[in-house]
């Protein structure tokens, strides 16, 4: 069973297991002690330091392991912020941050502190000059990762480090996503990952502070990993997350170039094959293993189910898959199509039998969704008026753009339809279906009950 979903957790490398094991022989004792068996721990421990320093593009002492890539994520935040307490309380985002992030910042506004999100274009990049805008004399720190988690969107991380350079304010990179594939460029300040993301085990993250930067971790005193991540480490994952990282870096560059070729030919064939489909994010300035597409009038999370019945794993930012009935906010961000969302990350060894074979089942399964939806190519009908007004309370993605697809053809060219809608989907899915269908959006407006989501029929 083909599974597509390593940008969630990837399967666990050769190599990791093999540390894994030989380290749970030796490096069960504390390191911190001087007895023969502390100071082979300690060893390892070093080792493992200086193998993923080297990685990273930093200093052994400037690294330390941590629980998990949240708690590196929230531990460098708060101990950046700390550190930086006497210049201000801003705090710099992108719109499409990981939710350990966007969690830390709302964390930090409800302590006083203020939070700007800076937006992304509609394929889901930051500029520099966003970044540069947002920025002031009382910014403590900004934050942005080195690559979107739902669409592959790399960032420019370089620039957006040099404006915030320029401003003296440091710049924390997430880059949980892209370290597998190669170091951040640009001068990052400081940067946090997680070895399940490139095929070491669950529970290690990695937390780098450069020297210089001024930095107060939060909490108790520890002695432990210079007090940035208190408790006794799980040194045997800890070696086998070190390893396989440089383990996935020395083939890096052969299985990114062939894994790109892939998902080029995933891009273009879902748009040839699933009518009504969007693929999202940069088509060029990606990660090389990662798509990600919208398929109108489809509910997510059936669409997800058949294509497991179907043997393939895959995950999704879709409203629709999830009971917030709120559109994933890097979708939302980005402006896209976010019903029937697929999200397809190829791991290593992936093959072109694997992906073929997804093609394969794709147009049929997302047939089926619809057909059991009711989606049905509407007949020609002559106008019945000049504007229409449905009532779309109570329905769910993607409920309301099936009703508006219905209708649409009810008005004359010139004419409207209104949509009365309580499901907060339907403010990213009408906009987005009025481009895919060559429509004008016109706006919303708060009613009594739901919004009302008016469109003109264009063609």
């Amino acid at each position: 069973m083909p599974y597509f979903d390593t940008a969630s957790a990837a399967p666990l490398h050769p190599v990791a297991r093999q540390a894994l094991q030989a380290s749970l022989d030796e490096g069960w004792a504390d390191p911190a002690r001087l007895y023969r068996e502390g100071r082979r721990a300690r060893l390892l421990l070093d080792a493992a330091r200086e193998a993923a320093a080297e990685a990273v593009g930093c200093r052994p002492d400037e690294l330390v392991f941590t629980p998990s890539g949240t708690h590196a994520v929230h531990t460098g935040i708060a101990g950046a912020l700390a550190g930086r307490r006497r210049v201000g309380g801003h705090l710099v985002v992108s719109a499409v941050e990981h939710s350990s992030v966007l969690h830390a910042a709302e964390l930090h506004r409800g302590g006083g502190g203020t939070v700007t999100e800076v937006g992304v274009d509609r394929l889901g990049a930051v500029s520099a000059a966003g970044y540069a805008d947002a920025v002031g004399p009382a910014t403590a720190l900004a934050c942005l990762q080195s690559a979107n988690h739902e669409v592959g969107t790399v960032q420019p991380v370089a620039e957006v480090a040099e404006v915030c350079a320029a401003a003296g304010v440091p710049l924390l990179v997430d880059a949980a996503q892209s370290l597998g594939w190669g170091p951040v460029e640009g001068a990052w300040s400081v940067l946090a990952a997680s070895a399940h993301k490139w095929g070491g085990p669950a529970g290690v993250g990695l937390l780098a502070v450069r020297k210089g930067v001024r930095f107060s971790p939060q909490g108790p005193a520890d002695e432990r990993e210079s007090g940035r991540s208190p408790g006794f480490v799980n040194l045997p994952a800890v070696v086998a997350a070190a390893a396989s990282l440089r383990a996935v870096r020395a083939e890096a560059d052969a299985e990114a170039a062939r894994l790109r070729v892939l998902v080029d030919r995933l891009r273009r064939r879902v748009a040839r094959l699933v009518p009504d489909v969007e693929v999202v994010g940069d088509p060029d300035r990606r990660l090389p293993h990662l798509a990600t597409f919208s398929c109108l009038y489809v509910d997510g999370e059936t669409l997800l189910h058949e294509l497991d019945r179907a043997g393939y794993s895959v995950s999704s930012g879709s409203s629709c898959t999830s009971s917030t009935l709120t559109p994933s906010h890097v979708l939302r961000a980005m402006g896209v199509l976010s019903e029937g969302n697929v999200r397809v990350s190829l791991p290593a060894g992936t093959t072109a039998a694997e992906v073929n074979g997804f093609l394969e089942v794709l147009p049929g399964v997302v047939a089926g969704v619809r057909e059991r939806l009711g989606v049905t190519e509407p007949s020609p009908v002559a106008p019945v008026a000049d504007s229409l007004d449905l009532d779309a309370l109570g329905l769910r993605c993607p409920q309301p753009v099936i009703e508006l697809a219905r209708a649409i053809g009810r008005v004359p060219v010139g004419g409207t339809v209104t949509v009365l809608s309580d499901d907060e989907v339907a403010r990213l899915d009408i906009p987005a279906w009025c481009a895919m269908r060559g429509h004008a959006y016109l706006g919303e407006a708060p009613r009594p009950a739901g919004t009302a989501y008016t469109v003109r029929r264009l063609r």
